[in-house]
């Protein structure tokens, strides 16, 4: 046996003891811990995009962690044991590979994308190619997948050009229902336009989510440094004026870009 595969068995066996022996462990259920499921898997993206490895070892731990408790708690209950989803990952593995595992010829990674998704499609008995994005998914990336999938039967723009023209009509059409003052409306349009932007990015071969979340750190970021800055004045952030405000925030885009 090679060192993986012991030390994998012993983590399995360390699990299933915790949920033996350790009060904690034992009252846990499928539901009680999806947050924390949640939480990892953010948290081992930002290690990502941190290029942080070491963080990265420790996060896939974590998330290796719930793989095998959720397993092990479904193998208590009769569900399903740890050995049946690894044997399904497996076997979906070679399933969706023809062009490894079996005869069918590709010339490229979107050839594959195309028979992924048509595989999947039939594997899973849907009626539509973009079913089993879940629900819960930030809107951000749900409506990246959307189009994802949708463009990978050719439901999709020519150019990045036609899209960016898409992006400009729904800036027109929020600026008239602004003018209208019709709420429903002007959610709509914001809808759309945010629609068109993901579009737009996914062109451009950019991960709208990773983008916003870059673009909301520099925010903190800056924001922040005013705090630090009014503070060593003397002044109180509430009591500071918008042009104050401005006047540090300009500062500090000035010192990024020397």
């Amino acid at each position: 046996m090679n060192r993986v595969h012991e030390l994998f068995r012993e983590l399995v066996e360390v699990i299933r003891r915790l949920r033996k022996e350790c009060p904690w462990d034992r009252e846990q259920t499928h539901k009680s811990i999806r947050h924390n499921l949640i939480e990892e898997a953010y948290e081992t993206v930002e290690a990502i995009d941190e290029e942080n490895f070491e963080e990265l070892k420790k996060e896939l731990g974590d998330l290796l962690l719930h793989v095998i408790m959720h397993s092990v708690m479904a193998e208590e209950s009769g569900k399903f044991t740890l050995a049946e989803v690894i044997e399904g990952i497996r076997n979906k593995l070679i399933y969706r590979h023809p062009h490894v595992f079996g005869d069918v010829k590709v010339d490229n990674s979107k050839e594959v994308k195309h028979n992924w998704e048509k595989l999947k499609q039939a594997e899973n008995n849907r009626d539509s190619i973009i079913s089993g994005i879940p629900k819960s998914l930030p809107a951000l990336i749900k409506a990246y997948r959307v189009q994802e999938k949708a463009g990978s039967v050719g439901f999709d723009w020519e150019n990045p050009n036609d899209v960016w023209k898409k992006v400009e009509e729904e800036i027109s059409e929020l600026k008239k229902s602004i003018e209208s003052n019709d709420s429903n409306k002007i959610e709509e349009e914001i809808g759309d336009l945010l629609f068109a932007i993901v579009n737009y990015s996914r062109f451009l071969k950019v991960n709208p989510e990773s983008a916003l979340n870059k673009a909301v750190e520099k925010f903190t970021r800056r924001f922040q440094t005013i705090e630090r800055e009014l503070k060593s004045q003397g002044k109180d952030i509430y009591s500071a004026t918008l042009e104050e405000m401005d006047a540090i925030w300009e500062k500090i885009k000035k010192k990024e870009k020397e």
